[in-house]
């Protein structure tokens, strides 16, 4: 057997859950291209989601692999599944305009006895294309196709012992990451040098634990750049006077960590201390509300109503779900803490609280990752809160 990071028991849990919710959608079976969800339901792990593949699943027996015929090789070294249940395709069918993998796929599900059933499949999803689509519908023409976006990421939501372990493990791994720019910054220091000491601390692990590659590259904007928030960096040197966010992961065996903070060389401007304020403010009454039974708007209504209190307002969520994820994103896609989401909280879910805000000529960024507890919210990590505030 492979070496497996849950339990055989752990895994049959998870794909009974699945196919309850399966059976309440009236679904024969479920094809599943989130390699996130591919990965929870049956161990699988590589770096193969671009091109297609993905987890076949009925009501019964093992779950089926279906992907790229040299990566049937890594399917076999990742997940529980018997050798039988692994199925590649032929490799004319990469990326070859004449030919979709998914006519293979069309056979596969025939076989399986699937021609004229009710199939869910994931149709909002950074790995399934309108050309596969296409292909589907046309290669088993009397089966019904329903879109099944999200189903096995909100089986998701409540992690479990082991997977909140990880996600410890991961808390490590970015504190200590957090570290290294608290320690290695300086006015002239070229940007990617200092995200290269980042990616260093986030490979090498921490208290024994080695770090697994974040789904999404550092984010690091600096001055007006850091109004943004989605850039990453170039060679440009740090400079005296701005502020510059790093919106970073430690990641363990897949299982994320994101937090944010920020840096100032020099002494910040009064509206960047008061922006530091009001955001530690609404981050405690956010907290206050992260707690078994509350909904996930009580969490943004908090947050938000004391932000606007002290002058400032966030247009957007702040905060959704986090656990094992693949690039492009860290988040699980379902929940998000804004208004109007009544998503129930419950002991064991995890989230980024991501309080961010965008000035007139720079960002603020200090976000917590965060596990609802029986009780309350614990933060996964113990960075200190606030600005990171250096001599220039």
């Amino acid at each position: 057997m492979p070496d497996l990071p849950f339990t055989t028991a752990e895994y049959s849990t998870r794909l009974a859950k699945t196919r309850a919710e399966m059976a309440k959608r009236g679904l024969d079976a479920l094809f599943v291209t989130d390699p996130s969800n591919m990965a929870w339901l049956t161990g699988y792990d590589g770096w193969s989601f671009y091109v297609h593949q993905g987890v076949l699943i009925t009501q019964s027996g093992e779950p089926v692999w279906w992907g790229r015929a040299m990566d049937a090789i890594g399917a076999q070294r990742t997940t529980y599944l018997g050798h039988d249940n692994i199925v590649g395709y032929d490799d004319t069918y990469v990326q070859n305009p004449a030919k979709h993998p998914m006519e293979d796929l069309s056979r596969l599900l025939v076989a399986q006895g699937l021609a004229a059933a009710r199939i869910g499949l994931e149709m909002d999803n950074y790995y399934f294309t309108a050309a596969a689509f296409l292909s589907l519908q046309s290669g088993v023409p009397s089966a019904t196709f329903i879109d099944a976006t999200g189903l096995v990421n909100w089986q998701r939501a409540v992690k479990s012992p082991t997977e909140i372990d990880y996600m410890r493990r991961a808390a490590r791994i970015v504190e200590k990451m957090h570290g290294i720019i608290r320690d290695k910054a300086e006015v002239g220091m070229p940007k990617n040098a200092l995200i290269a000491d980042i990616y260093h601390a986030s490979v090498m692990g921490a208290e024994g634990h080695w770090g697994d590659y974040p789904a999404i590259v550092p984010m690091a904007p600096s001055g007006v750049d850091a109004t943004a928030p989605h850039l990453t960096w170039d060679d440009s040197p740090l400079k005296a006077g701005e502020s510059s966010f790093f919106e970073i992961a430690g990641a363990y065996r897949r299982y994320q960590c994101p937090q944010s903070r920020t840096l100032f060389l020099g002494t910040p401007p009064q509206k960047y201390l008061d922006a530091e304020k009001a955001v530690l403010e609404a981050v405690d009454a956010g907290l206050e509300q992260a707690k078994p039974g509350n909904l996930c708007e009580d969490i943004a209504r908090a947050f938000n109503s004391t932000l606007n209190k002290l002058g400032f307002e966030k247009d957007s969520r702040c905060g959704y779900p986090i656990g094992m994820s693949y690039p492009p994103d860290w988040g699980e896609r379902t929940m998000s803490f804004r208004a109007g989401d009544k998503t129930v909280l419950e002991a064991g879910m995890t989230f980024h609280f991501m309080p961010a805000l965008w000035l007139d000529d720079g960002g603020l960024e200090i976000t917590e990752p965060i596990v609802i507890t029986q009780t309350g919210v614990e933060c996964l990590c113990t960075t200190p809160r606030g600005l990171v505030v250096k001599d220039a």
